[in-house]
């Protein structure tokens, strides 16, 4: 048994906030509630902590098969739960693609001998190829939570609306990487000032903004779900926050990197700031800043994307994109959203727990005879960003050396303790 005494326990799905004490036993959570005893169990002292719902990311890439050398499930998942995350869905970019029942099966199978909940996302289409969808309902039998052809679109309109239309009949969301192939042909970083300076390729907003479009065209015509992914313009928080005031059914995610930096950071951290959807202006900053307070935004995702390091110590323009973002994504956010007055804990939770689970239908919540699948965290404590230290086998990061306030303390899943902070 695990007795946890004196943290806030705070479950935005009950509206519960309050200092309890939480006592596992087993996998579940036996009491919820004041000075409780329990001869025998072990205790930890949350004392001026945060007891949360187990944080979700819904957006990882963690190589295997095909890439070990930058990621595998086993090391992702140490990153994971070192970042505060006791749930990840993997993205199907894989070599091979996560198109097949035998690819997911071998996800899952690694899976079960990770430290925490590890869960597949399957392509939309078959090796990503955008020509022909895969076997929706033998995938879902299989163990797949959602579909995506994440790092490209679907960007057939027909394709994807017969996507939305099966997924819709089974209950599970259709993630789109939302980016016009044609006129993001080539693009290196955002269009603008920076690529002008650097004399490369740029992304345009629109590239994003035209595939937003359709899709919210889409969920309307077909009354289904749809989830974009790692939003990062300023029209396409106009163009969300319009399609819900109209009751579409229509969710997106935004990036610590995104409601951290500008297109400026690639002047001094080079490759390790370059990532697709590229870093954009201070006004798209604001822009999303914003639609995380009015509730715009959903989710909170980290687009972990470990590159081995030779694919980063390139030219920008033939470098990888992407960063690893496990071990930071808490942090980012309770220093910019939480400890700035942007947001409160509990909207916090909500955006990396709460609000994650019910996308992809999971039951996050702290009571009697649940799972013991929690975050622990202190919104307070110094936490120094070390790229070197990651658990993660990749460290392209533009975050490496920063000093932020807020930090993940213990993640506990199915009521072990499978990361701690040497603090405790």
């Amino acid at each position: 048994m695990l007795l946890l005494k004196n943290g806030r326990v705070i479950d935005p799905g009950q509206n519960f906030d309050a200092i309890s004490d939480v006592l596992i036993d087993g996998e579940n959570i036996l009491r919820i509630g004041a000075n409780l005893q329990q001869a025998g169990a072990r205790s930890m002292d949350a004392t001026g902590l945060i007891i949360a719902p187990g944080f979700i990311d819904l957006h990882v890439h963690f190589r295997e098969p095909g890439k070990e050398q930058a990621e595998t499930i086993a090391s992702g998942s140490l990153a994971a739960a070192a970042g505060g995350f006791t749930t990840v869905t993997c993205m199907p970019n894989t070599q091979p693609a996560n198109d097949s029942v035998a690819t997911t099966e071998f996800i899952l199978q690694k899976a079960q001998e990770a430290s925490i909940e590890v869960l597949p996302i399957a392509a939309v289409t078959m090796n990503q190829a955008g020509e022909e969808l895969v076997q929706f309902e033998t995938l879902v039998k299989a163990g797949v939570v959602a579909f995506s052809d994440d790092g490209k679109p679907v960007a057939n309109s027909e394709l994807m609306r017969r996507a939305l239309e099966i997924c819709g009949r089974l209950r599970v969301p259709v993630i789109d990487h939302c980016e016009d192939p044609a006129l993001a042909h080539g693009a290196v970083i955002n269009e603008g000032v920076i690529s002008s300076t650097l004399k490369v390729r740029g992304m345009p907003s629109e590239a994003e903004e035209i595939m937003v479009s359709r899709n919210i065209i889409l969920s309307k015509l077909t009354n289904q779900h749809v989830h974009m992914a790692h939003m990062s313009t300023s029209g396409s928080m106009k163009l969300i926050r319009q399609a819900k005031s109209e009751g579409l059914e229509v969710t997106c995610e935004v990036t610590p990197h995104h409601f951290t930096l500008t297109e400026d950071a690639v002047m001094n951290a080079g490759t390790n700031a370059k990532m697709n959807p590229p870093l954009r202006t201070s006004n798209d900053l604001k822009a999303i800043l914003e639609a995380i307070v009015d509730g715009t935004v959903d989710i909170i995702a980290s687009d972990h994307a470990p590159h081995h390091i030779e694919t980063k110590r390139v030219p920008i323009e033939q470098a990888a994109f992407g960063i690893v973002g496990l071990e930071t994504s808490v942090a980012l956010g309770l220093d910019r959203l939480v400890n700035s007055g942007l947001i409160s804990l509990k909207r916090f939770i909500e955006l990396y727990s709460t609000n994650a689970a019910q996308i992809i239908g999971l039951s996050r919540c702290i009571g009697e005879k649940k799972p013991a699948n929690l975050t622990i965290f202190d919104p307070n404590r110094e936490f120094n960003v070390r790229a070197s230290e990651f658990k993660s086998k990749s460290h392209n990061t533009p975050f490496d050396g920063w000093t932020l306030r807020g930090s993940p303390m213990a993640t506990i899943y199915k009521g072990k303790v499978v990361w701690k902070h040497e603090a405790l």
